[in-house]
């Protein structure tokens, strides 16, 4: 029984989907491992000068320069375009300074709404095939546009989801390195467990092509409902639209399309980036529904399971606290008191619970480190407590999606200055290290679900 219940746990805390979709990676790992004979097959890539990135930012003074300029490091000068959606400070002037073309939007439309105005303002389709959406926290790596473009060689391809990783300008204090090491751990469980498996190509169900750094085919974009009203957040829904239209496949490898992105550094920030991501995924599968199909069917049973999961997460501290208690109070009292104590505790199995929610979190922890070839810090201890947090903010976020709708406008998180340029990692192989267009590997809602 003891076993059974830690096992019932450990299964309910990371769901049948990590399973199934990280078989899936594994197998495609295996398939690229394998040695092919050599064909001559016609290729079709596209060039950088093709791209055009749009940026939307609101209040982002002190990181859109860099943003541009790792842009610039990727594109011609002419092809960046930056729309400032309502801000109040220097934004559209510092995009400006680094050599993007800027626009004021005013008054404000939020994010979904500065892509609309900005793929409008620019007249973006009509120029390029391909546009880069990139957010202004984020950094593409140099070999960013070689190592995705080769993606949309498959011309069933409309999208190519971008991976996320945390950027190397860590923050000074204590919660901040904790915070990112854990939103880490989230990108690589997600995108290495969840994404390189859906992104096979026979079954197509990449959930989300995160709208920090990903691409997109011009030509699919005026039949995406980019800016649907009620939503907090646009990549979810846009991704969902690819799917609900059938307008093509998305692709996705970890080691292609990376970006570095700036992740909070205080839990405020954090806890309103998760809520804020949370409630973009239940706005947009209440908005889509689920319908037949593989990926309608892979997204309703995520969901099913992140709820369950996050009820169980969140149910899992006050479980151990009253079982502790009672267990304590079994044998500090007497009588009928002491009666009652012992029969709480004995109705609380802490151990299988404690056992079970940490096997599963630190399963994760060590993939974290295997991956990115770092070694455990003291800090990841912490990590458990975080998940409770996480499973917290999901549950209210699925309760406001009952709600009224959103918006779209945003608040940035405080961000930290960094310097020119894009640079190495902050986990993961050393940004020497050489990239490959293909080959082989080195939760619940996060991923950015970035969302």
């Amino acid at each position: 029984m003891t076993l059974a219940l830690a096992l019932l746990v450990a299964v309910c805390t990371i769901g049948v989907s990590t399973l199934v979709w990280g078989t899936v990676a594994l197998g495609r790992l295996a398939c690229e491992r394998r040695p092919r004979p050599s064909l001559l097959a016609p290729s079709m890539y596209f060039r950088s000068t093709e791209v055009a990135v749009l940026i939307a930012a609101h209040d982002e003074e002190l990181v859109i320069a860099d943003a541009v300029r790792a842009a610039r490091a990727l594109v011609p000068a002419r092809n960046v375009f930056v729309v400032s959606d309502g801000s109040g400070d220097a934004t559209v002037e510092r995009a400006r300074d680094a050599g993007a073309s800027a626009w004021d939007l005013f008054p404000n439309r939020g994010k979904a709404g500065a892509i609309r105005a900005g793929l409008e303002r620019f007249r973006i389709p009509e120029r390029f095939p391909l546009l880069l959406l990139l957010d202004a926290d984020s950094r593409p790596r140099p070999d960013y546009l070689r190592t995705g473009l080769p993606l949309f060689t498959d011309p069933d391809v409309v999208a190519v989801a971008g991976r996320a990783t945390t950027a190397a300008d860590a923050p000074a204090t204590r919660t901040g390195r904790l915070l990112t090491t854990y939103r880490e751990r989230t990108y690589v469980c997600t995108q290495y467990l969840h994404k390189f498996g859906q992104a096979a190509r026979a079954a197509d169900a990449v959930a989300i092509v995160p709208g920090f750094a990903s691409l997109y085919r011009t030509d699919v974009l005026d039949r995406i409902d980019i800016d649907a009203p009620g939503l907090s957040i646009e990549d979810f829904n846009m991704t969902f639209e690819v799917h609900a239209k059938r307008l093509g496949r998305i692709a996705f490898h970890p080691e292609c399309a990376i970006a570095e992105t700036q992740d909070p550094a205080v839990l405020r920030d954090y806890s309103a980036q998760m809520r804020r991501w949370s409630l973009g995924f239940w706005q947009t599968v209440r908005r889509h529904g689920i319908r037949p199909g593989l990926f309608w069917t892979s997204v309703g049973v995520f969901a099913a399971e992140t709820a369950v999961a996050s009820l169980v997460i969140a149910a899992v501290v006050p479980a151990l606290v009253v079982g502790a208690l009672a267990a304590l109070g079994g044998r500090l009292l007497s009588g009928t008191a002491a009666g009652v104590a012992e029969t709480v505790a004995a109705a609380i199995p802490t151990v299988p619970l404690l056992v079970g929610f940490l096997l599963v979190d630190t399963v994760m922890t060590v993939f974290l480190c295997a991956v990115t070839r770092r070694p455990p810090r003291v800090s990841m201890l912490l990590f458990p407590l975080l998940r409770v947090w996480d499973a917290v903010l999901c549950l209210r976020a699925l309760a406001a999606a009952l709600g009224r709708p959103s918006d779209g406008r945003w608040k940035s998180p405080d961000r930290r200055v960094v310097g020119g340029g894009a640079t190495g990692p902050a986990f993961g192989p050393p940004a020497s290290a050489p990239a490959r267009s293909g080959g082989g590997l080195p939760v619940q809602v996060g991923d950015e679900l970035r969302a």
